[in-house]
């Protein structure tokens, strides 16, 4: 079956980047690629209760401009980067992007979304911009990756897993982490951060099932004290030269207190490597 992959666009130069990345990682693998660009009119605001209608002449001109730019991304896509294993779909519609998202996530099937951090208006200084943030928290039905602006593609060496081993892993949550790690030949490096200086019952029983689930593929175990999970987490893939960060989105522990958008402002987080939001089940 093939994979079905969803990338909103905004047509910057991030969400192109995006793009080539997603190509790039799942080169090797059978893909549908759906581009949604969420378009605008003027006329309309949301204080403004009238709806835009399609068929009005505001609507429809808006909406085939949407589709000549289309036009022009998968010309450049089929000159550059032809692989008959991949395959091109474009949405174009008004809404809210998130809107728009689930539904497409819902209706076509997708099974992952890769978006660029920040868009053509995003300001400087704020990384991971508002719609990425919120597609990261907010959607549950399949997992996102965030990719930094300017990253180019190479071969993934190394995934940094964050976790508290204060939960038990599922297999499932799992899948796209270890199904890329597979088609990489990617090594797993379990990330603890901890102020105590041994792990409990639950927490021991939780690190050996996920060596269980990780058996398949090179991983080892690591453990920080440092106190700034966020900082401890950017030495480390610094140090290391690590490829990529994922972690299970989880509302109640590990997303909100590394991932707000004010902590990411308030150290600076480059976000030099993708970033990988897997879901709870």
């Amino acid at each position: 079956m093939d994979k079905r992959i969803l990338i909103p666009t905004d047509f910057s130069q991030n969400a192109l980047n995006a793009t080539r990345y997603a190509l790039d990682l799942y080169a090797k693998l059978n893909c549908e690629f759906y581009f949604l660009h969420v378009f605008r009119m003027e006329s309309y605001t949301t204080s403004n209760l009238m709806m835009p209608e399609p068929g009005s002449a505001e609507y429809e001109a808006a909406k085939g401009a949407s589709e000549e730019r289309f036009a022009k991304l998968l010309n450049m896509l089929e000159l550059h980067r032809d692989n008959p294993k991949h395959s091109y779909h474009t949405i174009s519609t008004f809404n809210f992007l998130s809107v728009a998202m689930k539904e497409a996530i819902d209706s076509k099937g997708i099974d992952l979304v890769v978006m660029g951090t920040q868009g053509a208006t995003g300001a400087k200084g704020i990384i991971f911009g508002s719609n990425t943030v919120n597609a990261m928290e907010k959607i549950r039905g399949c997992p996102v990756m965030a990719i930094p602006e300017d990253m180019t593609f190479s071969v993934p060496k190394e995934i940094v897993f964050p976790t508290n081993y204060k939960s038990t892993f599922k297999r499932k949550e799992l899948n796209y982490l270890l199904e890329i790690a597979k088609m990489h030949q990617t090594a797993i490096r379990v990330l603890h951060f901890t102020k105590e200086t041994s792990l409990d019952e639950d927490q021991e029983a939780h690190k050996q099932l996920l060596d269980d689930i990780l058996e398949s593929v090179e991983h080892s175990f690591h453990t920080l004290t440092d106190k700034d999970i966020a900082g401890g987490i950017t030495t480390f893939v610094e140090s290391r030269k690590s490829d990529m960060i994922a972690f299970i989105n989880k509302k109640h522990f590990l997303f909100n207190s590394i991932f707000s958008r004010p902590l990411i402002k308030e150290i600076g987080y480059d976000a030099k490597v993708p970033i990988l939001a897997l879901n709870e089940s």
